[in-house]
């Protein structure tokens, strides 16, 4: 069988050729397009984890419905002392705190300055937000917020405006005119949302010093994390009757507060990436389906011209399952053919691909265990598709006619 299939490739050196570079152009599209789709997803997925793990943010709204001889049109406003009760009274949540926010405020050092967003916030903050310092430095403690010390964590972007290539931790800038120990530098971080700020950009504080320097009675917001993603839900339940015992509103008025659930909009991200990678792995498997077609003509030729050596083959004692066996692996060694080039082909390319500076945006392309396994199904259904049909054909041809031919 194999001397027959090479003789074969050397009287039809170019068909072959071909016929091959069909089947390796079909794998090395089915490959590239799944593997820059894990890699996005992947880099989107990581992305979103910049912002936090599981996390939601609460916002405070109007209300659309009178309650409790309270008419409809009230802002809520959220309050330091919200987070207390919120964490007292929902068992549902495992971490919180409060984000005061102000931008009224300069930072500098020297001649350098910028106007960041200056956030009040509670220790456990840093880890629900994936804010993780530098070795060098630490994240705001619960002595800083006790004892109201005048400490930040800049963002990874802002101590570099402040403070170029230096370390800024032990150094001092000042937030308006008041002066501040740089006690922790944020790690470099993907992140692809926000809403306020990109934390790179950001200088964080302990809360009680926020309010003590600026006052404000009111929060930005507030981010908490409940203690199981099951538990988001009856969470957010539980804060609306919480809310609205505390404000006098109704807690069915779903306008009264606003909640970012993080967690939920990955879940979006997920099934958005599924719709993404099949979408690719139909696009490529038309391009492979086109290969297959190629082989499928291909074969149907080879089994005419090919006829009166099937007559022969019969009448010297082949059967049909013979003749049948041999023209269907001639059409899986073409495709096998086929597939190792392109998959040759494709891991050159994705590997040069990831070394070009675009991770950044689309990631590192990356052929996962499922994208090799869906590109060898997807080769295994072309091969089965491409030799079966002509390979029934040549068993079907009866012995006397093919060798009148």
């Amino acid at each position: 069988m194999w001397r027959e299939f090479v003789a074969d490739l050397r009287t039809q050196k170019l068909r072959t050729s071909l016929t091959v570079l069909g089947i390796a152009w079909g794998t090395v599209a089915v490959v590239v397009l799944l593997a820059f789709g894990v890699g996005l997803e992947r880099q989107t997925k990581k992305r979103f984890h910049g912002l936090g793990d599981r996390i939601v943010i609460l916002f405070g709204g109007r209300t659309t419905k009178p309650f409790a001889g309270f008419g409809d049109g009230r802002s809520i406003r959220l309050r330091a002392e919200d987070v207390p009760m919120l964490a007292r009274e929902v068992q549902e949540i495992d971490q919180i705190s409060p984000e005061f926010i102000t931008r009224s405020a300069r930072v500098r050092r020297g001649v350098k300055a910028a106007t960041p967003a200056v956030t009040g916030i509670l220790p456990v903050y840093g880890v629900m937000r994936n804010i993780i310092p530098e070795a060098a430095g630490r994240f705001i403690n619960d002595r800083d917020v006790a004892d109201r010390r005048r400490v930040a964590v800049l963002g990874d972007e802002l101590a570099k405006l402040l403070f170029g290539d230096e370390s800024g931790v032990g150094q001092q800038v000042l937030l308006g005119d008041t002066p501040f120990t740089v006690v922790g530098v944020m790690r470099p971080k993907l992140q692809n949302s926000s809403y306020q700020q990109r934390d790179k950009d950001r200088i964080f504080i302990p809360a009680t010093t926020h309010y003590a320097l600026f006052g404000d009675r009111f929060l930005n917001n507030i981010v908490y994390r409940a203690r199981t993603s099951e538990l988001t839900k009856p969470a957010e339940r539980r804060v609306y009757e919480t809310m609205g015992g505390k404000y006098k509103f109704d807690p069915d008025d779903k306008d009264a507060l606003s909640f970012w659930d993080t967690s939920e909009w990955e879940t979006r991200f997920e099934k958005m990436f599924v719709a993404f990678n099949i979408f690719f792995a139909i696009v490529g498997s038309f391009t492979l389906l086109v290969g297959g077609i190629g082989v499928a003509n291909i074969m149907y030729i080879v089994v005419r011209e090919r006829t009166r050596e099937v007559g022969v083959r019969r009448a010297v004692g082949a059967t049909r399952a013979d003749i049948m066996r041999q023209f269907f692996a001639e059409a899986a060694m073409i495709v096998m053919m086929g597939a190792t080039l392109g998959l040759l082909l494709s891991v050159g390319l994705v590997t040069a691909l990831g070394a070009l500076p675009i991770k950044e945006f689309v990631g590192v392309p990356t052929i996962s265990p499922t994208v090799l396994g869906a590109t060898l199904l997807l080769l295994a259904l072309v091969a089965v598709a491409a030799g079966l049909l002509p390979a029934r054909r040549a068993a079907a041809l009866d012995p006397v006619e093919a060798l009148r031919s």
